[in-house]
């Protein structure tokens, strides 16, 4: 049986994006995979404590135990809550509409 697996580890930054694939022992966790990728080392500004993390676009927990050929995805956090933005477009749309000029 092998006791190594293959996956990779992605972050991605407005301008760049990084995947990394490494080899690991079978039994890695998600955290594990990310400190061996050194992806850290490269963006200290990583907090595994308080990142989302993902496999796959699903996300995952950190203590999570990886399979053959898993992305492991590291997501940065939200700049704008997406709902807040809807919700002020939507406001918006109805002050247009109100003051629609001639017809």
């Amino acid at each position: 049986m092998n006791d190594k697996i293959n996956i990779e580890v992605v972050y991605a930054l407005p301008d760049e994006q990084i995947l990394l694939k490494r080899s690991v022992p079978t039994g890695t966790t998600v955290a594990e995979a990310i400190r061996a990728s050194s992806m850290l080392d490269k963006h200290p500004e990583i907090d595994l404590t308080s990142n989302k993390l993902g496999i796959f676009g699903k996300l995952t927990k950190a203590d999570v135990v990886l399979r053959d050929q898993d992305r492991v995805e590291i997501y940065r956090p939200l700049i704008a809550d997406p709902k807040e933005i809807r919700r002020k477009r939507a406001e918006e749309g109805k002050v247009m509409k109100k003051g629609g000029g001639d017809v």
